[in-house]
């Protein structure tokens, strides 16, 4: 009966998904809030719901790191990359420190290594709890492209920080002072070359097979999938990091076929869409009771000081100097929604932690999640539309630093990023 629900719910929600985009209600809102419902109601089972969830959740940050890599263009990055590369190579350290020492204020008593943990699964972003933002026509091209691209790269940037943070955090009396060390740099190190190799390579080989026509469109996307897999599994077999491996990947993939497999980007809108409410949902009937259950004021205070002054700080302070007006910075700081990468980079290392922090860490993560999906998909429109506005009262000075300088034609059919 309960799979009965799910499938109906699911089906109603895509009869009306596209009115829905229009309103305050997001895709991550709805299916947690779906998710808890089931949970209030007694109907997820106890036996392998917590297993069902590890699983999609590690398949969807495969793919999905996989998918965010390969869809930037990097030369266009490269062309245009004062706003997003500031975010990132600045925003994004700086939010990891900013978030550390509140955890110091707000969670003492707390391991140092354990509060770095937590500011660091609390840095990544995800533009899907903002769609309202990224895919406003009423907005600049150049501010919606900056936050996509950020947004699909400091994921993958993040997940180094948070597994060295695991790896100091993690009980190892016995083990000598280098042993985490050396353990994070061989997943680090390993991960990015045996991914990007593999990237680059099955980009090269799909492209033959393009032009060879040993292939067709209808394969292309379950062969990128299986690259993605590739190098997840090889990256494990040399000792290096599966989930940065896949992210290198798609950077290495992205890099070779330059926008000619539209399969990517028609992946993300569909069968990505699909996997990504799936976790959601998982996320909202397996951990979201227990997080709430657990939900302090020390933690709720941390929770809403990233969400309302590490993420803004940190970000107005990373563009600093270039030409993002004011009312830019202030939208890029408080559109940066936790999603879930906050929530998969949570499950992907608290099995390393002891048990009772483990589950704080956890209940953070999580509680983080439904509060920034709410939050961000309530102000979603009125935001979208007070940024359009100040953006077309603004000095026509003003409003041309907020577009794209001249350059080549983006890829048909698709967004530069």
């Amino acid at each position: 009966m309960g799979y009965l629900i799910i499938a109906m719910f699911l089906m109603a929600f895509c009869m009306v998904a596209n009115r829905l985009s229009r309103t305050i209600l997001t895709a991550p809102m709805v299916f947690l809030g779906f998710g808890l419902l089931v949970a209030q109601l007694g109907m997820v089972p106890e036996a392998g719901s917590e297993a069902a969830l590890h699983i999609v959740a590690e398949v969807a940050l495969i793919v999905l790191l996989f998918l965010d890599a390969a869809q930037i263009d990097q030369r266009a990055l490269l062309r245009r990359r004062v706003w997003p590369v500031r975010m990132l190579a600045i925003g994004l350290p700086l939010g990891f420190l900013l978030g550390t020492a509140l955890g110091l204020i707000l969670l003492p008593g707390w391991p140092l290594a354990v509060v770095a943990l937590v500011a660091a699964i609390l840095v990544p972003t995800d533009a899907a709890l903002g769609q309202a933002v990224v895919t406003n026509p009423d907005i600049p091209e150049r501010p919606r492209r900056a936050l996509t691209v950020e947004s699909g790269l400091n994921d993958g940037l993040a997940l180094p920080l948070v597994l060295m943070m695991a790896a100091v955090a993690a009980p190892a009396a016995d083990a000598p002072a280098t042993g985490w060390a050396l353990f994070a740099l061989g997943q680090i190190v390993l991960g990015p070359l045996v991914g990007f190799a593999v990237g680059w390579v099955g980009g090269k080989v799909l492209l033959w097979a393009k032009r060879t026509a040993a292939t067709a469109a209808v394969f292309e996307g379950i062969g990128a999938l299986a690259l993605a897999a590739t190098a997840y599994l090889a990256a494990t077999q040399v000792g290096g990091n599966g989930f940065i491996s896949a992210f290198a990947a798609g950077l290495g993939f992205g890099a070779v076929v330059r926008g000619q497999c539209a399969f990517v980007y028609e992946f993300t809108e569909s069968e990505g869409q699909l996997l990504s409410w799936t976790a959601f949902f998982l996320l909202g009937a397996v951990l979201m009771p227990d997080a709430l259950a657990h939900l302090s004021w020390a933690n709720l205070a941390l929770i809403l000081g990233s969400l309302l002054l590490v993420r803004p700080l940190a970000i107005w302070i990373s563009l600093l100097g270039t030409d993002a007006a004011p009312a830019t910075r202030v939208f890029f700081g408080w559109f940066g929604p936790r999603g879930l990468a906050t929530a998969l980079f949570a499950l992907l290392v608290v099995d390393q932690l002891d048990h009772d922090i483990a589950e704080d860490v956890l209940h953070i993560a999580i509680n983080a999640v439904w509060i920034s999906a709410l939050l961000h998909g309530v102000t979603a429109l009125p935001g979208a539309k007070w940024y359009a506005g100040r953006m077309a009262k603004a000095s026509p000075d003003d409003a041309e630093m907020q577009a794209d300088p001249p350059s080549s034609p983006a890829f048909p059919g698709n967004p530069p990023v």
